[in-house]
């Protein structure tokens, strides 16, 4: 069993956050990672209202064993039209939920409204001087999410190994490495690396538990690192997709000379709606949908509970073999 100050303080057996997915971060998929030791987060915007987030909140409960527990993520994008985002935290502060996973632009207000109902808040940043910035705020872990991800890492294209050293030096809170990890000899790097844990997305989509169409499932096991690709470069809105019929059209409209608009020429292709479609059908080819480069490390589709045994046995036997690295010197 590995033991960190992430363990420690959510209360649970492995230090193993499974972040927030459009589509993806549903009830089944929750509570089996909380139920397997790590923790189960619930994706709020997934969920058309924040009733509908109570509704999930109170279906997660029920699959829950042992009172375990699990968060809620909160992620703030630029929108013409906002959700409620306060609505969505108070929907799930009044349900009982302590943990959350907050991510996007200008989190000050939410962050303060969960600290000061209590919460533990887990902040997902793609630098380091955000990482400082949210840390003046009052979180209680950041995740340092490197340019491996799936989604958005920002752009810097700072990679995981530099990022999570850059984060040893500068932060004072703890934080947990995002993006790139898929097994136990990924948890034990980035426990090298200063990390209390990881978060993982990506390798949780293949999961039995997981929302998503078993067509899509197989299409990640037999895909490799090279099936990623780059989208919104140009907007510098980049966002990290699977590689696929839709996502290479978009990047082709915006190589064109004069580049592409986003409402004009890409806001059909990209429409979320589409991307649902792609679980809902097993069409890979149905929309945008978001993949790290962690897609490469997947050789299976194992149950929630099988892989967080997985990672424990990994992780561990790497520890110990590092440890019989270490010799003592010989006395002159």
């Amino acid at each position: 069993m590995i033991q960190t100050k992430l363990t420690e303080k959510l209360g649970i057996t492995v230090p193993v956050v499974q972040g927030g997915m459009q589509w993806v971060g549903l009830p089944p998929l929750v509570a089996a990672v909380s139920n397997a030791g790590g923790l189960g987060v619930i994706t709020a915007l997934t969920q058309p209202s924040p009733d509908d987030l109570r509704k999930a909140i109170r279906e997660t409960r029920t699959l829950i064993k042992d009172n375990k527990p699990f968060g809620v993520n909160i992620t703030i994008l630029p929108s013409i039209t906002p959700p409620d985002y306060a609505g969505y935290a108070r929907a799930a502060i009044e349900e009982g939920v302590r943990i959350f996973e907050t991510a996007g632009n200008n989190p000050g207000p939410i962050v303060k409204y969960l600290k000061s109902q209590g919460a533990i808040v887990i902040h997902k940043c793609t630098t380091v001087r955000h990482a400082k910035s949210a840390q003046k705020m009052g979180v209680d872990f950041l995740s340092i999410d490197g340019f491996e991800c799936a989604g958005h890492p920002g752009e810097e294209d700072i990679g995981g190994i530099v990022l999570l050293a850059r984060a040893a030096q500068e932060l004072e809170v703890p934080y947990i490495a995002s993006g790139g990890f898929a097994d136990g000899r990924g948890l034990a790097g980035a426990l090298a690396l200063g990390a209390q844990g990881i978060n993982c997305g990506t390798r949780f989509m293949a999961t039995v538990e997981a929302p998503i169409h078993p067509k899509i499932k197989q299409i990640m096991v037999d895909s490799t690192e090279r099936d990623t690709i780059h989208i919104f470069r140009t907007l510098g809105n980049t966002a990290r997709v699977y590689k696929n019929a839709v996502s290479k059209e978009v990047v082709r409209l915006e190589r064109r000379p004069g580049g592409a608009d986003f409402n004009k020429d890409l806001k059909h292709l990209v429409a979320g709606v589409r991307g649902k479609k792609v679980y809902e059908t097993g069409d890979v080819d149905a929309g945008i949908w978001s993949a790290g480069i962690a897609v490469g490390l997947i050789t299976d589709v194992p149950t929630c509970e099988e892989l967080l045994r997985r990672f424990e046995r990994e992780a561990e036997a790497v520890i110990d073999g590092l440890m019989n690295l270490k010799v003592v010197r010989a006395k002159l």
